[in-house]
Formats: C-alpha cells, sequence, structure tokens
C-alpha cells in the first residue's frame, strides 16, 4: 500500500525569465513502485525523510538509499530509483527548470555527478516542499511566482543538509573569514592550515562554491561598502582596513566588480549616523521602537 499526492504546473514565459520555476510537487510514502529507467528534460530533487531504498546508475550499479536523503535527476541523464518494497519509504520531490539551474550547478548547490547524497536532516527541505504543496492549492493567483521563489529556498536547505558539511561553512571556510581582511595571499592561508593551495581551493570549491579568492574579495568588498556608507573615513582607509595598501589598486578591483567606484559607492549609499553602524545581528523578535522628537521614556 502506498499514497502519492502530486500537483503539475505550467508558468510561462515571464516566469522563466525569474531564474528557476516550479514544474511540479509531489508527497507520497509507503511501498512506492519503482521509477524507470527514463530520462528527464528538467530537474528533479527527491527529498527521502524515512526508508531505505536503492538508485541504479546508467551502468546498472547499484547505490543503497538511507533516509535521510537526496536524489538529484538531472536532465539529459538516465536513472532508476526504488525503496525498497517491504518497508517503502516517504518521499518529497520537486520539478524545476530554469537558467538559473546552470549558476546553481556551477556553484555545487545542484550535482549531476552525485546522484545520492546523504543528508544530516531533511526537516527544513521538507517545510520548503510542504509549504510548495499548500501553495498549489487551485486559484491561487501567486502560484508560479510563490513556487518558483520556494525553488531558490529549497536548493539552500538541501545544501545546509548536506551530511558531508557543516550549516555555516567547515573550520576552513570560519578561518578564512576570519583572516580575510589581513594581506595574505592565498598560499599564505593554505599553509597556515597545512595544505597546499590546490588543496584550499578544493576545500573553498566544496564548501563555499568559489574559489579562495573570490571567497575573501566578497568579504573584502562587502566590510568595504559597509566602511564607504557608514563612515567618512578616506577610500586610502578604508582600503587599508579591507587589506590592500594599494588604494589606486583598491579603487581600480572595487569599480570593475562593484560597478561603480567607491566614491560614487558613497555618493549614493552613504547613510552615516552618530554612533556608526552596528556589527550585531538584530534579532527579529526585539524590533526597533521609533519615538516622536522630545519623547521621554522611563
Amino acid at each position: 500500500m502506498y499514497h502519492t499526492w502530486m500537483r503539475f504546473f505550467t508558468p510561462g514565459p515571464a516566469h522563466h525569465r525569474l531564474g528557476l520555476v516550479c514544474l511540479g510537487v509531489g508527497l507520497q510514502h509507503g511501498a512506492l513502485p519503482p521509477v524507470g529507467p527514463r530520462v528527464l528534460d528538467h530537474h528533479t530533487a527527491v527529498v527521502i525523510s524515512a526508508g531505505t531504498g536503492r538508485y541504479l546508475h546508467p551502468d546498472g550499479r547499484p547505490t543503497p538509499v538511507t533516509a535521510p536523503a537526496l536524489l538529484w535527476l538531472t536532465p539529459g541523464t538516465p536513472h532508476h530509483y526504488a525503496p525498497d518494497p517491504a518497508t517503502g519509504w516517504d518521499e518529497g520531490f520537486v520539478d524545476f527548470a530554469g537558467p538559473a539551474t546552470a549558476s546553481y550547478t556551477e556553484l555545487g548547490y545542484i550535482e549531476p555527478d552525485r546522484p545520492v547524497v546523504p543528508l544530516s536532516d531533511a526537516t527544513a527541505p521538507r517545510a520548503v516542499i510542504a509549504r510548495m504543496a499548500r501553495a498549489a492549492r487551485l486559484g491561487n493567483p501567486l502560484l508560479e511566482v510563490e513556487t518558483g521563489a520556494a525553488v531558490h529556498e529549497l536548493l539552500v536547505a538541501l545544501r545546509r543538509a548536506r551530511a558531508d558539511l557543516a550549516p555555516d561553512g567547515d573550520p576552513v571556510l570560519r578561518s578564512l573569514a576570519r583572516d580575510a581582511f589581513k594581506p595574505m595571499s592565498v598560499a599564505d592561508h593554505a599553509a597556515r592550515h597545512g595544505m597546499t593551495p590546490a588543496e584550499l581551493r578544493a576545500a573553498v570549491r566544496r564548501g563555499a562554491g568559489c574559489s579562495p579568492k573570490d571567497f575573501l574579495l566578497g568579504i573584502r568588498l562587502g566590510r568595504a561598502k559597509e566602511l564607504l556608507a557608514a563612515t567618512e573615513l578616506p577610500v586610502a582607509a578604508v582600503a587599508r582596513r579591507v587589506g590592500y595598501d594599494d588604494p589606486a589598486y583598491f579603487s581600480r578591483l572595487f569599480t570593475r566588480r562593484v560597478g561603480t567606484p567607491p566614491v560614487r559607492f558613497r555618493a549614493l549609499q552613504g547613510r552615516a549616523v552618530p554612533g556608526g553602524w552596528s556589527d550585531r545581528v538584530p534579532d527579529p523578535a526585539d524590533r526597533p521602537v521609533l519615538r516622536s522628537p522630545g519623547r521621554r521614556t522611563g
């Protein structure tokens, strides 16, 4: 005995231009029948939250599937999978497509060469799928946009749930972030961790989906923007604070990556206030309160 619920959608051209669209969502559990062999023309994420089964590769080689786990079904790749007929499994699936799939693959969020991915916990991905299922009610005018946005969220949730990666980055990434503003080369960072530059590149690519240089640059430029917007420090001083001794090089780099020179960015985004900005992440439960001028409390 098994139970199946599913809905399929046909987003329009404008929805596809948003980057990702949801083509279908389903929730199934029990001794489900085998799937395939078949080939799809879109991506599908199958989240297994309970049970066991197996996935057959195109060459016939089987890979055991033990929940929690993710199955990646990618366009043009033959696949064949099934739960254990004695126990079945609990799955949620999402069919999706769009031009953003190429970028998510490049960043390592979608892994065509790794069809079976162990997860540490399927709770967060299944919660996203459940919201997509609720959005699939008949007559929902926001259906395509709501479910398309949820595909982005699902990919992030699946990335965080991978069993081989810490949710917020491994110690190497945390160390790189901590030392991002020091005038150190990639080779210097690698040596600090007892790694070769190639090993560091592989670790950062696996954890952050980019090169160490781009990882560090993103942190440096983000901090530079904050200093330009919230302080009156000269551009040269901002450059030094984020790890660049040559302000001219910093300005060229900032302009190339941000699209506008530092001085122009400050003119557009400057919000200097007495006391400066806080580095503390705000607590959503402790919202700021606006008080009328001259009003005293306490």
